[in-house]
């Protein structure tokens, strides 16, 4: 029996990185690890105004599995960082796999990491990388991410896209590409992987789709945006486009679901407005290149384009036990995005087999196969985003053939590869 540590985000924290931390200690377990989940108490900075709990979920993600998750790393207190290592160093696991999606963990993640080989030099540090750097990074976040990286024995990366961006930032790792698991003797080694489809959320057979459209308000075709409302998440753009098709189509509906990134705390409170000052500040320093989004409203477009009759927003986090709805009711999932890394959001659709409209950058140029299981447009080209709207509604994508694609997408796979030596 393999002894495993994952690190990373626990069930008590939103977004895809706590999802898939989950999903993988599940896997390990099932497929007959010891697995222990140690993750952050405290992800970030404290200065950073914005709420990382999910305070809505209510299911046990872990359904009845014997993993347990320690909740030890404080972001702001290094002593929790070293109280993290000893305790992971005494769990003596043959592996630990960090998950590793931003800059600003580097230093504690690296701390950590090197730490624990010193204590048990034996065990594989394995970093399993959603991106290297964001593209709003300076150099801080490069330095943090090489700091980071460098303490892994083993990288395990979500395709082709990660690894081009990964040789190029750090040209001086040796590294050996493996897509079955086999480790290098005398260099690093890269995991050539995927992004699995999220195996908790799954569509419900009973689920009344009708119903739901009819509650909700929506019409015969149905586009959904789902996720944190960020910028590069290109909603400005998915707007747009749909403006130029909504009057030709009727019978089509724009579905927004998701929760404003940066608004999840009360903006009133003079403790908020602080961390908003000191942040701005920092990322100002830290950041130069940075995009401000605290002005960032795309939702204001859908009055602007006249477009309020054929939208459904839900802009709040939605708990996991009610994605299904979300996915069932909708034809196609829009990913609009200005730069992609491997996307939580196309796992999910995945999952309910639902096509993919995106922009072809990034992942998603290698991901989405034009015709096959989605559409692909032009970045920044609204008129383009609109045509591959149009061809949706005129020539749907067989569910059949994003099934095909999904089932190469397999956890237990993905897991497999991570175990073997």
């Amino acid at each position: 029996m393999s002894k495993i540590v994952v690190f990373g985000p626990g069930p008590r924290f939103k977004g895809g990185i706590a999802n898939f931390t989950v999903s993988l200690a599940k896997t390990l377990y099932d497929l007959g690890s010891e697995v222990n989940l140690v993750s952050w108490s405290q992800q970030y900075p404290a200065i950073i105004p914005r709420d990382f709990i999910d305070r809505k979920s209510k299911a046990d993600v872990f359904e009845g599995r014997t993993i347990d998750v320690h909740y030890l790393t404080n972001y702001n207190n290094p002593l929790s960082w070293n109280k993290t290592a000893k305790f992971i160093a005494q769990l003596n696991p043959d592996k630990i796999i960090f998950q590793w999606a931003i800059a600003v963990q580097g230093l504690p993640m690296g701390r950590i990491a090197r730490q624990i080989k010193k204590l048990i030099p034996h065990v594989e540090i394995v970093f399993d990388v959603h991106n290297i750097v964001q593209k709003e990074s300076g150099k801080l976040d490069q330095v943090l991410t090489r700091y980071a990286l460098q303490s892994a024995d083993t990288f395990i990366m979500h395709g082709q896209v990660t690894i081009d961006e990964f040789r190029d930032f750090m040209p001086e790792i040796k590294v050996e590409i493996s897509e079955k698991g086999r480790r290098s003797a005398d260099s690093k080694t890269i995991l050539k992987l995927y992004h699995p489809v999220y195996d908790m959320f799954q569509p419900d057979l009973n689920f009344d789709v009708l119903h739901e459209k009819e509650k909700l308000g929506l019409n015969k075709h149905v586009f959904l945006f789902f996720g944190f409302i960020r910028k590069y998440k290109g909603l400005h753009f998915t707007i747009e486009a749909f403006s130029k098709i909504a009057k030709k189509y009727p019978d089509t509906s724009l579905l927004i679901v998701g929760e404003s990134f940066w608004n999840t705390v009360d903006k009133s409170k003079w403790s908020v407005r602080f961390k908003q000052q000191v942040f701005a500040a920092a990322k100002f320093i830290f950041i130069r290149n940075a995009v401000s989004e605290k002005d960032y409203r795309p939702l204001e477009l859908i009055k602007k384009f006249g477009i309020e009759n054929q939208v459904v927003v839900i802009n709040e986090f939605v708990p996991n036990e009610d994605v299904h709805k979300y996915f069932q009711v909708s034809d196609a999932i829009v990913n609009f995005y200005e730069y992609a890394t491997p996307s939580g959001v196309e796992s999910i659709a995945y999952n309910f087999s639902k096509p993919i409209l995106a922009t072809r950058v990034g992942h998603f140029a290698y991901a989405i196969i034009d015709g096959e299981n989605g559409y692909l447009a032009n970045a920044s080209d609204i008129v383009d985003m609109a045509a591959i709207l149009e061809r949706q509604i005129l020539e749907p994508i067989s569910p059949g053939n994003v099934k095909m694609i999904a089932d190469q997408l397999s956890w237990q796979t993905y897991a497999e590869t991570i175990l073997a030596d």
